[in-house]
């Protein structure tokens, strides 16, 4: 069964749109001189212990909350001036913080196994995506008419994981409104790779992506409606882990989700050691962990692994470089090796379709069939909604408030159509039979986050829509980890997707376990 003509259609112009508006930012942007500099190297063996072990360490007093914190305040002054990725610290507050924890734990009488239930994150410094609600802090994700705003509350996960006993350093950069894969704004400005500057460090939680690559956070807090803990985490070398939706709350988060688009959206875990992974899901999953079965010990012989290389050849995204098709089968031997089991290769033809699934299924109306927020009705507030061709105009003048990203997302909106494609209903639900089928409660499969490493700067605008490889597993409701494989040819990240079945995340959390001591886990970039 074949697009229509009007899908086509549709189709050609989201591509010329997309087109036009790269080139006319290719002529009108201002030239960066991108550095060539490298990070400078850890010098603090702080830097390189989990948060798991770090929260050990100090309970048993082997090392102070004050010590560790000042640690990571010290490397976030030293590389953020490179990276621009914290854009609001807490530090004198975390400070204070961290001597109440060292005075805590020294009146203590309890045992450390007492705090180890009660607060198993305590004294541990912990980074937040601006998105997030933190009492104190901004919550503008990139737009200019929230400069001014504070959040008076903090978010359901961030509030649980401070009651863990985590302590909040800052908070980090998005894209404008969390809808782009590059984390830029007029606001904030724009973010670095710590492994190339020049490179994009993914989006929205590329802020988050960017400093946890660097060393200059442990642990950190991510949301994805289409891949924006995933694609930072594979860009800046790291972990992560998209929740099955509905687990951990998306409350006190902007923007708000209107329509369906709650049912895609996941909150999960940023960091760079695998082992934390799964104390910080149960932390932020709160009431909703007996859902999920984190306490189950995964036999990793057991399960059944299959291997999907590509997306069978789509129209929109690009073709996955040769150095991640490499990768993922390197991972596929070495777990037959390791292993003793059977991965299988297999395709789905619907896959080609995932940018469209996506897309259609993010613009659904609820059950009394109110449609998304449009984007442009976010982009005005507090005011009235803006118009895309009025910006594209003020852009090219150099007097708009809005990025490229977010004007060409508004304009994409007008070439949708009022009624969804039953062709692409069709391919969806098809797809989720299969996937569903395959997994069951004792399957996983490997697929590629994104058809390359992390693009250079602004390259995002010319292939919009390669962020499908992440986005449509939002639409499946399924879990994933992002698990990194070591660095390319370039030196930057590469890495593979580790997916589960619905509510089965134990299981990818336990492959990223496996995978980080076969391929060595995160790499300090500095070291490069």
């Amino acid at each position: 069964m074949a697009l229509t003509r009007l899908e086509r259609l549709q189709l050609w112009l989201l591509k010329a749109v997309m087109g036009a508006l790269f080139t006319l930012f290719r002529l009108f942007s201002p030239r960066t001189p991108w550095s060539s500099k490298k990070l400078p190297p850890l010098r603090n063996a702080l830097l390189e212990v989990s948060a798991t072990q770090l929260g050990q360490k100090i309970r048993r007093r082997e090392v102070s909350s004050v010590e560790v914190v000042q640690a990571y305040i010290d490397r976030i002054q030293e590389v953020n001036p490179f990276l621009n990725a914290v854009v609001k610290d807490r530090f004198a507050a975390a400070l204070q913080e961290a001597a109440q924890v060292d005075k805590l734990i020294e009146e203590e009488t309890g045992g450390e196994e007492v705090l180890e239930d009660r607060l198993p994150l305590l004294g541990v410094p912990l980074s937040v995506k601006e998105s997030f609600a933190l009492q104190g802090m901004p919550n503008a994700t990139g737009l200019i008419s929230r400069r001014r705003l504070v959040s008076t509350v903090d978010a359901p996960p961030v509030a649980l994981l401070k009651r863990a006993g985590a302590i909040p350093l800052g908070v980090t950069n998005t894209s404008e409104l969390c809808m782009w894969c590059e984390s830029h704004n007029h606001l904030r400005g724009i973010t670095n790779n710590p492994y190339d500057l020049g490179r994009i460090p993914g989006g929205s939680s590329g802020g988050e992506g960017s400093i946890l690559g660097a060393a200059g956070a442990v642990i950190g807090i991510g949301s994805d409606i289409g891949g924006s803990i995933r694609m930072p985490c594979f860009f800046n070398g790291i972990f992560g882990h998209k929740t099955t939706p509905g687990v951990v709350s998306p409350e006190n988060q902007h923007p708000p989700f209107s329509s369906r688009q709650g049912e895609y959206v996941s909150t999960g875990p940023m960091c760079r050691y695998a082992e934390d992974l799964l104390p910080m899901l149960k932390i932020m999953a709160g009431p909703n962990a007996h859902k999920l079965s984190l306490n189950t010990k995964v036999d990793l012989k057991k399960l059944r692994f299959f291997t999907i290389p590509h997306d069978g050849g789509s129209l929109l995204s690009s073709p996955v470089s040769q150095e991640l098709l490499d990768i993922q089968r390197k991972v596929v031997e070495r777990l037959e090796a390791d292993l003793g089991v059977k991965v299988e290769e297999v395709h789905f033809p619907e896959l080609r379709y995932s940018f469209q699934i996506w897309d259609t299924y993010m613009t659904l109306p609820d059950k009394e069939g109110k449609p998304p927020v449009a984007f442009r009705e976010l982009m005005g507030e507090p005011g009235r909604p803006v118009w895309p061709l009025w910006e594209l105009l003020k852009w090219i003048m150099g007097k708009s408030e809005h990025t490229m990203a977010a004007i060409g997302l508004a304009l994409l909106e007008k070439t949708h159509v009022s009624k969804p494609s039953a062709f692409l209903i069709e391919q969806k639900e098809n797809l989720q039979r299969k996937v569903d089928e395959l997994l069951g409660t004792d399957g996983v499969f490997l697929y590629p986050p994104h058809p390359r490493v992390a693009p250079r700067h602004h390259h995002p605008l010319f292939r919009p829509f390669d962020f499908a490889y992440t986005g449509v597993f939002n639409i499946l409701g399924l879990p994933v980890t992002q698990v990194p494989l070591g660095l390319g040819e370039e030196g930057l990240p590469l890495g593979v997707q580790v997916v589960g079945g619905k509510l089965q995340d134990h299981l990818p959390l336990a492959v990223a376990l496996h995978l980080e001591k076969a391929f060595g886990g995160w790499r300090e970039p500095g070291a490069v």
